[in-house]
C-alpha cells in the first residue's frame, strides 16, 4: 500500500518489476507517473512527507539526515537538495526512488539555500559559521565561502544570476553578493531576525521577512534602497505572535502569501500596493509554503500541529488539513511529467 509505513523483512521476488528499498523500517516505493507532488521536510522525524496534489494525501515517507529544513529541486527536477542541518550536510536525493545519492560539503548547520540559474552553483546559508558557502553540485566541491553576518538563514539568487543575498538573523541585515567575484557589494539593514528572502518582479525587487520585527522590507534592487515596509495586524492576536517567515507569490507577482508563524495565519498582500488584503487561518506555527502547478492551491507547513493546510487561492480559504511528520518546515513543488 502506498503511504503506509511498515516493517518488512524481505524484498519482492526478483522479476516482479517492483523494487522496494528498506531504510530504517520505511518502505520507499519508486514514484510512478501520475499527479504532481509537494515535498515537505519534517524536522523532528528526520523525514520527508510526499503529498499527491490530486488526492491530497501523503503517498511516501522518505528518511533523511538529521533535522531536515530547507528543500529545493534542481531546475530540471532530476535531483532534490535537502538541508540536513544537524548532519551538517546538504543531501542530494533521487526524487523517483527516494534514495540519497550523496552529500555535498555544505559547511556547518545549513538551513536555507538557493540554486543559481545555471543549475550548478548552490548558495548555502550556514547559521553556525556566519558564512555563505558556494558549492559546485557537479564536482561536489566548495568553490567559495563568503563571510556574512551572524546567524545567516535566508538565501536568494536573482533571476539573472548576478546577485545573491543572504539574510543574517542576529546582525539584522541583508548581505548582497556579486556572484561573479564573490564580493560583498552592500549590507542593508532590515528589522529584527530576518528569515526569508526572494527576488520578485523579474528581479527588480527583493523582499525580506523579519520574524521578530513583524515586517517585510521591500528593496529596489537597482539602488538597494528600501522601497516599502509591510506590517501586519490581526484582531485579538498579540503583535508578538505575528511573525512573518516564508512567503510565495502568484505567477503574475500580483499577490504575496505570507506565513505569519505562531499567529497561525497567512497574510494575503497586494504586491503592487503593499497593502494587506486578507488573512487566512491555517495550522499552528506556519513556516513555509508551496504552490501546486497551476498555483490554484497553496500548501503550508504547520510546525507545531504537525500538518499541512491546503488553501484555495482564489477563494482565500483553507480546504483541508493533511497530517505529516513532526514539525514540518520546508516545502517544494515537484511535477511528475
Amino acid at each position: 500500500m502506498r503511504g503506509v509505513r511498515v516493517r518488512v523483512r524481505k524484498t519482492c521476488r526478483a522479476g516482479t518489476g517492483l523494487a522496494i528499498w528498506l531504510v530504517f523500517g520505511a518502505v520507499l516505493i519508486p514514484q510512478q507517473a501520475g499527479a504532481d507532488e509537494i515535498w515537505v521536510t519534517n524536522e523532528k522525524d528526520n523525514s520527508i512527507s510526499v503529498i499527491d496534489t490530486e488526492s491530497l494525501e501523503v503517498t511516501r515517507t522518505i528518511p533523511t539526515g538529521d533535522r531536515p529544513r530547507g528543500i529545493i529541486f534542481s531546475h530540471d527536477y532530476k535531483a532534490v537538495y535537502i538541508c540536513a542541518s544537524d548532519s551538517d550536510a546538504v543531501q542530494v536525493m533521487d526524487p523517483d526512488s527516494g534514495r540519497i545519492l550523496h552529500d555535498l560539503p555544505s559547511g556547518e548547520d545549513p538551513e536555507q539555500f538557493a540554486l543559481h540559474p545555471d543549475n550548478r552553483h548552490l548558495y548555502i546559508a550556514n547559521e553556525d559559521d556566519a558564512i555563505t558557502t558556494v558549492v559546485d553540485v557537479d564536482t561536489r566541491r566548495v568553490i567559495r565561502q563568503i563571510n556574512v553576518g551572524i546567524e545567516p538563514e535566508g538565501m536568494a539568487v536573482s533571476p539573472d544570476g548576478a546577485l545573491a543575498v543572504t539574510t543574517s538573523e542576529t546582525t539584522n541585515m541583508a548581505h548582497w553578493i556579486d556572484t561573479a567575484t564573490g564580493d560583498l557589494v552592500a549590507n542593508t539593514l532590515v528589522d529584527s531576525r530576518p528569515r526569508h528572502a526572494e527576488f520578485v518582479k523579474h528581479g527588480t525587487e527583493l523582499w525580506v521577512s523579519s520574524e521578530i520585527g513583524g515586517t517585510i522590507t521591500v528593496f529596489d534592487v537597482a539602488t538597494r534602497s528600501e522601497k516599502a515596509k509591510i506590517t501586519f495586524e490581526l484582531p485579538r492576536i498579540h503583535p508578538d505572535l505575528i511573525q512573518p517567515v516564508g512567503f510565495e507569490f502568484t505567477r503574475d507577482d500580483g499577490l504575496a502569501f505570507v506565513a505569519l508563524g505562531p499567529s497561525n495565519h497567512l497574510a494575503v498582500v497586494n504586491a503592487q500596493t503593499y497593502v494587506v488584503e486578507d488573512y487566512i487561518l491555517v495550522g499552528r506555527r506556519v513556516w513555509h509554503l508551496a504552490f501546486d502547478r497551476d498555483r490554484e492551491h497553496l500548501f503550508t507547513t504547520n510546525g507545531v500541529s504537525g500538518d499541512v493546510t491546503v488553501v484555495d487561492v482564489a477563494r482565500r480559504k483553507a480546504l483541508k488539513t493533511i497530517p505529516v511528520g513532526r514539525y514540518p518546515w520546508g516545502a517544494a513543488f515537484r511535477p511528475t511529467d
